[in-house]
């Protein structure tokens, strides 16, 4: 059997997967087995933040994996205590709890916030506020905090304790508060899953003094959006507000399984010893390539940042057959006037790898791809979403 067939035989079938076996790759570009190259504007959904077999990472990875691949969280590690130092010094939060992923990230904050809630107001205040359209993970209580119906199917009963809110909506925000004995608010301040939709600024802004006032913490789930994604090394920065718990992946790691809960002033010490674990949490290779990652998401890189997500939103902006193009940075989300999955599955036959969200096309691409090869893509992206295109 091929790589294809064994899949379908022995991998659970939770996966539409594309017709593509890619076996290799570096920087922007992969190849499949047969040899077509195709430019990757995935980067596996956000992950691979400086493409495929970047080297810089790989040395990070190498070189900690000639010393020790892991160690129980009984001990103490230098990989971990440096990565959490440079989240802290640059973010100003305070401390920091590794996970694997964004859902146990996104876990780590709802227990956090609801210990926290049940400390200074009383056990019933557990609720936590979502936005609708959002999305937090697949975990029974992430996808109970996941603001839409379609991934609560066949699934409950969810975890309680959750409500959601209507996006952009403050006055909506205002009754929930209202109306529950609440212990968080969680948002994503670009919903990637949901349709790559930024938040209003001055409706997250409100938000923010709300949660403020009514000593309710605010959660921001930085899993997609963060990490330099959007040309701030943390999408909330483009909101001038300061989160109570921060939670990121994703790209954090550079293909490497780590996420983190970052906790601020009000949240720091309210985890203690017992309260909360990961077995793989805190992984030495997986938090020296998350430095290696993090080291290098300087001002003047996440200006170059910037300045691709212009040249796509030039490109795009009016161009034939595009409805709309949304998100922040190098998140993008565009609506177009013929079917997305037909769009998607031109540009894979042109040699350019995209996404889907909803309703729209996704482009995630690595944050260090070469402009030229970025031009390259797009005029495929153009051609695949003509509606001259048959």
């Amino acid at each position: 059997m091929d790589i294809k067939q064994l899949d379908k035989t022995y991998i659970a079938g939770t996966y539409a997967r594309f017709p593509v076996t890619v076996a290799e790759g570096r920087g922007s570009l992969v190849w499949d087995e047969d040899g077509k190259e195709y430019i990757d504007l995935t980067s596996g959904i956000g992950v691979n933040a400086f493409g495929a077999a970047d080297e810089v990472w790989m040395a990070a990875v190498t070189d900690q994996i000639g010393k020790i691949q892991h160690l129980s969280n009984l001990y103490y590690t230098a990989p971990g205590a440096r990565l959490a130092e440079a989240l802290c010094q640059k973010t100003g939060m305070r401390k920091v709890f590794f996970s694997n992923s964004g859902a146990e990230a996104n876990e780590c904050a709802i227990k956090t916030a609801r210990k926290y809630a049940a400390g200074e107001k009383g056990a019933d205040h557990f609720t936590v506020i979502t936005l609708k359209n959002s999305f937090h993970g697949r975990t029974i209580t992430t996808l109970a905090a996941t603001g839409q119906d379609v991934f609560h199917k066949d699934f409950t009963p969810l975890t309680e304790g959750f409500v959601y809110a209507e996006p952009n909506d403050i006055g909506d925000m205002e009754r929930l508060i209202a109306e529950n004995k609440c212990a968080a608010v969680m948002i994503e301040v670009v919903q990637g899953e949901g349709g790559v939709t930024a938040l209003d600024p001055d409706y997250v802004r409100a938000l923010a003094a709300l949660c403020e006032k009514e000593d309710i913490l605010l959660i921001c789930d930085e899993v997609q959006c963060g990490n330099g994604r959007t040309g701030k090394l943390y999408g909330y920065m483009h909101y001038d507000i300061t989160p109570d718990i921060v939670t990121t992946a994703k790209g954090l790691g550079g293909g490497l399984p780590v996420g983190a809960t970052m906790f601020g002033e009000k949240t720091k010490d309210v985890l203690v010893a017992g309260d909360h674990g990961s077995t793989f949490g805190g992984n030495p290779v997986c938090c020296a390539a998350a430095k290696s990652v993090l080291d290098r998401l300087t001002d003047d890189f996440l200006a170059e940042v910037t300045e691709k997500a212009d040249l796509i939103r030039k490109t795009l902006d009016g161009a034939p057959g595009v409805k709309s193009v949304s998100g922040l940075g190098l998140m993008i989300g565009i609506e177009t006037e013929r079917e997305a999955a037909d769009v998607i599955g031109d540009c894979l036959a042109g040699g350019v790898l995209v996404l889907r969200a909803k309703n729209k096309v996704r482009l995630l691409p690595p944050l260090n791809i070469p402009l030229p090869v970025l031009s390259k893509a797009l005029d495929v992206l153009k051609q695949a979403m003509s509606p001259e295109r048959k």
